[in-house]
């Protein structure tokens, strides 16, 4: 009697529900307590590569009359690009349904977004991880114009670059635009961060000009301890760079975040070797450089391919990185200062590409709908249209920066150190 009993209930509960209307019984959408809480720890990881670790790397690099004049370029653009994020990026990236650019219906995050969720995430936790990269991927550009630029030329140039270029390039790979429809993967930046930011500042650093004794006559970083800092600050932010592009906590993160290592481990590695084969010696400055390039390379394939994918990206990232920097600078003669195109830009490429052949179940991967070549394809696609958009959205805003308002500083500011000229401040003091 009692089994009938509740056998009954069950029926008659059924019933009731039965009647109800179907949207009634909709289930909305929940977040999810264990992913919210591992993106709000990613959210701080990668605004951690920034401020300070960006500043630290890039600062240990330069002049000692020029290290406040880096931090304060990381600085301005981090606050910046915050705002501009808010007023209307997040919405142009990640709103509406165009093949190419989003709409302003997010413009300002509204109200009625406070309690919206987008996959398993509340959506303000999703808008400000995506904010901590529209943070970061502008002031990597800083590398490639160091102790030479005015102060307001980079926060004009940063700021139009991040909605007319960063933007419109996310919306691409990963508001549902046109790149994705393709079959265009990026798990974690390479095109939307690295190559945007290294194609940019190759032809920025171009346009802006040398510094004084570039190539051969140069001073000689003014801080490597500095630099090891930031590098590994970098390091350890990057767990939460690819690790929390899986948004969610679960295998995919996990693996990223090995593969991220493994990479970041063997580039390391392999860049130190040919500095000890080609000099005799391998530099502090040289390994953690290399580290940079591996964590490049590995970033649009992290969440898509396995160990031994980071382990052979994190070897190619090291040795043609290197190379690139030999042939940026000796070859090509332009003062990318802080190798921003041939560590971000060629490394983010050279993952992009190589990620189609190690997303292969074969080789650990997570696979593809895509057969390998049609995956190429679609990866150099990705590559070619997003390094042009690139190169042509900066020729016009460096070009239109310089004809108002400047872009290079007085030669006596040169003299004196961007520091005291631009910010009346000294880092160290006579």
């Amino acid at each position: 009697m009692v089994g009938l009993g509740r056998a009954a209930r069950v029926s008659a509960g059924a019933l009731v529900l039965s009647l109800l209307p179907a949207a009634a019984c909709a289930q909305t959408p929940e977040a999810n307590g264990a992913d919210t809480a591992w993106i709000l720890t990613a959210t701080a990881l990668v605004l951690f590569m920034t401020m300070p670790g960006l500043a630290l790397f890039y600062a240990g690099l330069v002049q000692k009359k020029n290290v406040l004049s880096v931090m304060m370029q990381c600085v301005g653009i981090a606050a910046l690009a915050s705002i501009l994020w808010l007023v209307c990026g997040y919405s142009l990236a990640f709103s509406g349904d165009g093949a190419w650019i989003g709409d302003f219906a997010k413009s300002f995050f509204p109200a009625a977004l406070r309690d919206s969720v987008s996959g398993t995430l509340p959506e303000p936790v999703f808008f400000i991880f995506q904010m901590t990269f529209a943070v970061i991927t502008p002031a990597l550009i800083v590398g490639a114009y160091v102790e030479r630029i005015k102060f307001s030329a980079v926060l004009w140039f940063s700021g139009a670059w991040l909605l007319i270029v960063y933007a419109p390039v996310a919306h691409w790979v990963w508001g549902g635009g046109w790149l994705a429809q393709q079959g265009t993967l990026d798990f974690a930046g390479g095109l939307v961060v690295h190559a945007t930011a290294g194609a940019s500042a190759l032809l920025l650093a171009h346009m802006l000009g040398k510094r004084d004794g570039f190539p051969g006559d140069l001073h000689p970083p003014h801080n490597p301890g500095m630099t090891m800092i930031g590098a590994a600050m970098l390091w350890v932010g990057w767990y939460g760079f690819n690790g929390g592009s899986a948004v969610a906590a679960n295998a995919q993160a996990g693996m990223a975040i090995l593969v991220t290592h493994t990479a970041a481990c063997a580039a390391a590695i392999t860049w130190s070797a040919i500095e000890w084969l080609r000099f005799g010696k391998p530099s502090m400055i040289g390994a953690v450089t290399g580290l940079i390039a591996g964590l490049a390379t590995i970033t649009p394939a992290s969440g898509f391919v396995g160990p031994i994918g980071g382990l052979v990206l994190g070897v190619a990232g090291g040795a043609v990185c290197f190379y690139a920097v030999q042939l940026v600078k000796k070859s090509w003669k332009i003062d990318d200062s802080l190798d921003v195109f041939a560590v971000h830009g060629v490394g983010g490429i050279l993952g992009t590409l190589l990620l189609a052949v190690f997303v292969s179940p074969s080789l650990g991967g997570i696979g593809s709908d895509l057969t390998m070549g049609a995956q190429l394809g679609a990866q150099v696609l990705g590559v070619g249209l997003t390094v042009i958009w690139s190169l042509v959205a900066t020729f016009v805003l460096a070009l239109a920066i310089k004809k108002t308002n400047g872009l290079r500083v007085r030669e006596e500011d040169l003299s004196e150190g961007l520091d005291l000229s631009l910010h009346g401040e000294r880092a160290h003091p006579d």
